[in-house]
């Protein structure tokens, strides 16, 4: 018995699953985007912008959103925190692939603990 983890999409369609209503994953979604913006780095892209401006640069901007995701936690409504959390998510996606690293890293390191 083999456990095994994609690290990218599964299916020819670049997707989880070639079945059209199969759950997808906004997070592989959007780490597949930002791995297209940085190989190809089209003008007027604000992901482009980050990766132009380096790792210290996005490094802060992640800095940046866990603080005020953490203030919309004790201070704002719902709604105001998933906003914070979604740009939070983007922006440490954005420095993963910064690194040379993405979301499968990320969810191996999960794995790894167990939980």
């Amino acid at each position: 018995l083999v456990r095994a983890g994609p690290q990218g999409p599964t299916s020819h369609l670049g997707r989880t699953s070639c079945f059209a209503h199969a759950p997808a994953s906004a997070l592989g979604d959007l780490d597949r985007v930002i791995e297209a913006r940085e190989r190809e780095r089209p003008e007027g892209s604000y992901t482009t912008k980050l990766f132009s401006e380096g790792v210290r640069k996005v490094a802060q901007k992640v800095g940046e959103e866990g603080v005020e995701t953490a203030l919309a936690a004790v201070a704002e409504d719902d709604a105001a925190l998933i906003g914070e959390a979604a740009d939070l998510a983007y922006h440490l996606l954005v420095l993963l692939r910064a690194r040379g690293l993405g979301l499968a890293d990320l969810e191996n390191a999960l794995r790894d603990r167990g939980g």
